[in-house]
């Protein structure tokens, strides 16, 4: 289950996040997307996942800028301090294709025209559409955590039901906003000492945001009908990523558990496509932030020097 954390290794003292990053509100077409990003070098775009904000990435975006990175960091369409999408009974202003481009306009008013993506559960889901509906733009694609909806959808059985309820939970109308804008804490469960406390004020002010709270609810629905479709015409007319991918997976978090091997799946989708485990709970960009990063920098390769 993928609300809380699941792993308490240590992870070292957290020191002011993104020092040297600058930030700040992105046209992103008809949105503005919050945004930091710092460093020279090929440009690496970071999405976070559900219920975090970009600040998730502290402990890797300054290790990819010491590796010959520019990084930017973005809070997804409808999360942290990005402009919220107005909600539709169809779910589409909160579809996986509409988010991707909102993305890649943020990217290009930032002046990147060709930059890698890295996704992180949620955020996965909209560098698999980045790469999948803008293959000249974006130059590789890493996964985390991450198969698509449909592969998901399709694949349901008791233990997926019983360990990811949530995701049919979000779907409700109204009811899921009611119960975590109560008691947000105990709702979602943070950590300070494992997140960062920079990180964990940010994402702890998100969730206390109602309009917020929506739109993750959102994500989830348009998850299960809009992007759900998406992916199915997807598949019928054979289309597979080109750029190439990169699949991780946390070994502690129950991925692999569910569906053995997600390579297998994920070679159904891709032309090129590698990976592996990361010995870390599903937070792992918190929870295991030098293997990560370690792992990103060889597939990226600005500096396959860089340690």
């Amino acid at each position: 289950m993928r609300l809380g954390f699941g792993d308490h290794r240590r992870v070292g003292k957290t020191v002011s996040v993104f020092e040297g990053f600058v930030e700040g509100m992105i046209p992103g077409g008809a949105l503005r997307l919050f945004g930091r990003w710092g460093g020279s070098g090929p440009a690496v775009l970071l999405l976070h996942g559900h219920p975090r904000t970009s600040a998730t990435w502290h402990r890797v975006a300054p290790q990819l800028v010491k590796c010959g990175f520019t990084v930017v960091c973005l809070d997804l369409p409808g999360y942290g301090r990005s402009d919220k999408p107005m909600p539709t009974g169809d779910h589409v202003p909160h579809s996986k294709r509409v988010g991707a481009g909102q993305l890649l306009a943020a990217m290009t008013s930032l002046g990147h025209e060709r930059f890698s993506v890295v996704g992180h559960d949620r955020g996965s889901l909209y560098a698999f559409r980045l790469a999948l509906d803008h293959p000249s733009t974006v130059t590789k694609v890493a996964l985390l955590d991450c198969l698509p909806v449909s592969e998901h959808l399709d694949r349901i059985d008791v233990r997926f039901a019983t360990a990811w309820w949530h995701w049919f939970f979000f779907a409700q109308p109204e009811i899921p906003e009611r119960v975590i804008n109560a008691d947000p804490d105990s709702w979602y469960h943070g950590d300070p000492n494992l997140m960062g406390q920079e990180n964990y004020e940010e994402w702890r002010a998100a969730l206390r945001n109602p309009a917020v709270v929506r739109a993750m609810l959102e994500d989830y629905r348009a998850g299960l009908t809009v992007d759900y479709r998406d992916e199915s015409a997807d598949r019928a007319l054979g289309r597979r990523v080109q750029p190439p991918l990169l699949v991780l997976w946390s070994t502690r978090d129950d991925l692999e558990a569910l569906y053995g091997d997600p390579l297998v799946i994920w070679r159904n989708w891709a032309t090129k496509v590698d990976g592996h485990g990361i010995d870390s709970g599903h937070h792992m960009a918190e929870l295991a932030p030098i293997e990560l990063a370690e792992a990103l920098t060889r597939f990226l390769r600005a500096n396959p020097a860089c340690r």
